[in-house]
């Protein structure tokens, strides 16, 4: 006896069904033919697909159609659109007509579409086991183990972020549906951006916000500042997130977002040391010496605990290569959520490939061209800081172009916006010609006139214009700022 158990619970292993609650299905399908509230209630994160019967996917997709186009659906109208034979002595109609009879309440829906969604969700899990396993098993030549384990990590993440392993082609109105959205949510959100608001206003307004799935580069000389205009991006980013939770239990954004920045070249103590002495308008160079009275130090407490549960996650690993950074931005949206990410900077990722034939134009292209893959798969703004060529400097004018960024093409061809930091201040400082000669008086008031300014140059946009954006920027506390203008100041009295 003990052996037919045995036997028995061998067979039961090898012919397991995968999870599925038939009897769920055919109580939402039935809620739906009586009431279409009850489509409503579930339709924003249960898919046809995530049902176990194809014929249940199938019945819940034309009862959406129809109620989307203002129709009800019910056993009589759903019918028409559906094969008129089930099974052998069961027709559709008698099918749908059994659903609605035995239809339960419509309070119930959204619970029956839960557990429909879960299951969905445990069948892909199962499914994206087996391929692991049958890829380690049985592995190309070419596919180390390294990117085995970055692609089930692909899996998984799409999967937890769409409940979906495979979304292949859409329709246009679904695409249509969710540029609505967009537009309505820009509507609605405050300054009216249809993407994540910088905090700088004029550069918002230009741009109309980072954009989500954009890639955007942020390109400059060495202390042009760009490093600094990051930082303080992502802080105002962090500070303003809002969410509220959706109807499968996730968190939506609603304003700011959660931030991950990728530090390569500073480590995340002089991160954070920038952002406090940015907010608390203290020198950072005096906070890291300790040169700062008891008021300050105050001040920098008070600042610290504001600043204490903002969503800015900092990875501050160096000598990454970009799959690395690819695996790490999906673990922090999967695990934390994730709104934008910013890298700083390109020049110190490294490619994947060990291959030493390749050279360092076909590394960062492979760099950039996954960078904006992330982008559109995370569906969040990517801002990565970029060093510009030796070039800028021979020139008389160093206002930087799209032909002075460094080393690869790529970087151009792949952004969807190009932004260059620019300030003659910097570079007119070093000119300063001998005290007292009229030369002196001439630089002294080109000098007052540029002070504490910096221009941001769109310099290629493929959503909107291009153009040129002044910010104020305070040195001391590396911080760009809304730059007031004169038009908009109050009438002086006198």
């Amino acid at each position: 006896m003990a052996e037919i158990a045995h036997l028995h619970q061998n067979d039961e292993k090898e012919y397991r069904v995968a999870p599925n609650n038939v009897e769920a299905e055919q109580a939402l399908l039935g809620a739906i033919l009586v009431n279409n509230e009850a489509f409503h209630r579930v339709s924003d994160f249960l898919d046809s697909s995530h049902f176990h019967e194809p014929i249940h996917g199938e019945i819940y997709e034309v009862c959406g159609k129809i109620i989307r186009a203002g129709k009800v659906a019910s056993p009589i109208t759903t019918k028409t659109f559906l094969p008129d034979e089930l099974i052998i002595d069961v027709t559709m109609a008698q099918y749908l007509a059994r659903l609605a009879s035995e239809a339960t309440t419509v309070i119930n829906a959204y619970d029956y579409a839960r557990s429909i969604y879960e299951l969905a969700l445990r069948r892909a899990l199962i499914l994206i086991g087996e391929e692991v396993v049958e890829n380690a098993y049985e592995p190309d030549v070419d596919m180390p183990s390294s990117i085995q384990i970055e692609e089930a990590e692909k899996s998984l993440y799409a999967l937890a972020e769409r409940g979906r392993y495979n979304s292949g082609f859409q329709g246009f109105n679904t695409a249509l549906r969710d540029a609505i959205n967009l537009a309505n949510e820009a509507y609605k959100r405050d300054g009216s951006l249809s993407g994540t608001a910088t905090g700088l206003s004029d550069l918002d307004r230009l741009m109309g916000g980072m954009q989500r799935s954009d890639l955007i580069i942020l390109a400059a000389r060495p202390a042009m500042g760009k490093t600094a205009l990051a930082t303080n991006i992502a802080f105002n980013i962090a500070i303003k997130y809002k969410a509220e939770p959706t109807a499968d239990g996730q968190l939506k954004t609603i304003d700011g977002g959660v931030v991950g920045f990728f530090s390569l070249e500073m480590s995340s103590e002089q991160l954070a040391t920038r952002i406090l002495a940015e907010q608390a308008q203290i020198s950072s160079s005096d906070i890291r010496r300790g040169k700062i009275h008891e008021s300050q130090f105050s001040t920098l407490v008070d600042v610290s605990n504001k600043m204490d549960q903002i969503p800015l996650f900092i990875d501050d690993t160096g000598g990454l290569n970009i799959s690395q950074l690819v695996a790490r931005a999906r673990r922090l949206k999967r695990q934390k959520g994730l709104d934008f990410l910013i890298v700083d900077y390109l020049q110190l990722l490294s490619g994947s490939s060990k291959n030493s034939n390749t050279n360092r134009v076909q590394e960062l292209t492979e760099i950039t061209t996954s960078l904006k893959a992330l982008a559109k798969e995370l569906d969040v703004p990517i801002l990565a800081l970029s060093q510009l060529s030796r070039q800028v400097e021979s020139r008389d004018d160093k206002r930087p172009q799209l032909a002075d960024l460094r080393e690869s093409g790529s970087i151009e061809q792949d952004a969807d916006v190009v932004l260059f930091v620019y300030r003659e201040e910097y570079y007119l400082k070093n000119k300063e010609p001998k005290e007292g000669s009229p030369e002196h008086l001439t630089w002294q008031s080109e000098m007052e006139a540029v002070h504490g300014k910096a221009d941001i140059i769109i310099g290629k946009q493929r959503h909107g214009p291009t153009g040129t954006v002044q910010l104020g920027f305070e040195a001391q506390f590396t911080r760009f700022t809304n730059l007031a203008k004169s038009d908009y100041l109050p009438e002086r009295m006198e």
